[in-house]
């Protein structure tokens, strides 16, 4: 692995720095006491103007569409100079992560020239609408049914876990429309506005009092076939783009600061005995194995080599890290962690998601054991199989 900067790496970053220097929003305005809060909608617009007016959003998008050409190491080093002023998720992420390199791979010039703009302004706020109360981590197992009706689309179903979908403009959206196939080949991909007539959004209110997660059901909504993405059927490789496109966005963003856990320990330094060190000395060494982690991953990136089954064990570590280190906040925190709120309660409630959102614990590990250990696949009794025919809970 090469920890070091390239020279024109090193000037991008010094770029960055400067332009953060000048113009990064105070992060408690972005987020209030929840890090991971991204309620407040019109400082997160006012954010992603500053940066599309200087340049900085849409790093990996073509020159043509509003973007700099730039690649996954300069999106990176991005994402990193903004970890280090307590910056991270904003409400266009998903837009910018992942609708727009989606569109740029698989849209018409129509569809190009009507969202690409408006989305790197900051003018339209998208969500994810793909997964379902039983098609979550088997994203290809969605029932969302679309039903084609001369040019219109009617839609039936429902999604879970939908970041931000109470709050946004347009979803991007995964239908079943053809149950006589395999279920991957029978999943269409729908960009989605989310003012239509039969849509209803209902929060889901979370441990932590948040509430940006949301249920969205869909009772008969009927698009027009112009807010179909790709080929009839062809959703899987359009969400895939989606799916690659996201881990690349968010590399180099930071979900756990250790610095914020040492200066609690320091103020508290009566309640920490030998059994509390050790586990503070284990988390600050898990904290440094995750920066290897991407640090590999940055050096195959600058190969030209799409990483594999990393992100899969970054996924876990993340998620161990942080139970582990919201756990310990509230150790030293003693008595006061009965308060209901608060930073480390915040990030206490919110760490047992971290093991379930984007494939769980168990798909990971899987993952990483079939694609780096060379052990045996799972084996499988849906391929080939109709998704008509398959038995559903």
């Amino acid at each position: 692995m090469d920890f070091r900067d390239s020279e024109s790496h090193a000037a991008l970053r010094a770029e960055a720095r400067a332009f953060l220097d000048a113009h990064a929003p105070d992060p408690y305005e972005m987020y209030g006491d929840d890090p991971l809060n991204a309620s407040n909608i019109e400082a997160h617009r006012a954010w992603q103007k500053t940066q599309h007016a200087h340049g900085w959003a849409g790093l990996t998008w073509p020159e043509a569409f509003g973007g700099r050409g730039l690649g996954p190491i300069e999106q990176i080093i991005f994402n990193q100079e903004c970890a280090r002023r307590e910056l991270g998720l904003t409400m266009f992420m998903p837009g910018l992560c992942m609708v727009g390199p989606t569109i740029i791979a698989h849209g018409t010039e129509e569809q190009k020239q009507r969202y690409l703009g408006p989305l790197l302004a900051g003018d339209e706020v998208w969500c994810q609408l793909f997964s379902e109360p039983s098609a979550g981590s088997d994203l290809a197992g969605i029932g969302c049914r679309a039903e084609r009706d001369g040019d219109t689309w009617v839609i039936n179903g429902q999604k879970t876990w939908s970041s931000g979908a109470a709050d946004s403009d347009y979803g991007i959206l995964l239908c079943r429309t053809d149950p006589t196939v395999p279920k991957h080949e029978g999943i269409t991909y729908f960009l989605l506005p989310m003012d239509t007539p039969g849509i209803e959004v209902r929060p889901i209110r979370q441990m932590n009092d948040g509430d940006h997660f949301a249920d969205t059901f869909l009772n008969d909504v009927r698009i027009p076939d112009s807010c179909r993405l790709g080929e009839v059927n062809g959703g899987w490789a359009c969400a895939m783009t989606t799916l690659m496109n996201e881990r690349i966005g968010m590399g180099g963003m930071e979900s756990f600061r250790f610095d914020d856990l040492a200066a609690l320990v320091r103020e508290r330094r009566d309640r920490i005995d030998p059994v509390t060190r050790d586990r503070i000395v284990k988390v600050w060494g898990w904290g440094k194995t995750l920066e290897l982690l991407n640090a590999r991953i940055v050096t195959k990136l600058g190969m030209g080599v799409m990483p594999d089954a990393e992100s899969s064990v970054m996924k876990l570590a993340i998620a161990r890290l942080m139970s582990e280190a919201a756990d310990m906040g509230l150790r030293v925190l003693g008595p006061e962690a009965l308060g209901r709120q608060g930073t480390w309660q915040n990030q206490f409630l919110f760490a047992p998601a971290m093991h379930v959102a984007g494939g769980t614990d168990e798909i990971q590990k899987n993952v990483a054991a079939e694609r780096t250990l060379g052990m045996p696949k799972e084996p499988r009794t849906d391929r080939g199989v109709a998704f008509e025919d398959l038995p559903r809970g």
